[in-house]
């Protein structure tokens, strides 16, 4: 069906049929943000509302939280987790 969906699995959520990957610029726009200011280390969350269609919840990275805003503008940024491995996160362009 084509319908762009994250995170990537074998199956579409939306048809059941198989799916390809398909890359996109990784740009979109906050729909909604929290900061966590009680951890040792504030960190924000978010949902990323892409360009592409899908709907992501990741950090956001290398911003000020006291700047953050919904609808502005972030991009992906891979940055290693707690595991070693590269996970998307957001920046804001």
């Amino acid at each position: 069906c084509g319908e762009p969906h994250f995170y990537p699995r074998a199956l579409c959520p939306f048809c059941f049929g198989e799916t390809d990957w398909q890359e996109t610029n990784g740009e979109g726009e906050i729909y909604s943000f929290s900061v966590m200011r009680r951890a040792e280390t504030p960190y924000a969350i978010a949902f990323v509302k892409l360009d592409a269609g899908p709907t992501m919840m990741s950090n956001l990275v290398d911003c000020d939280f006291d700047g953050l805003a919904i609808g502005q503008r972030v991009r992906v940024v891979f940055q290693p987790s707690n595991g070693g491995h590269k996970v998307p996160m957001f920046t804001p362009v």
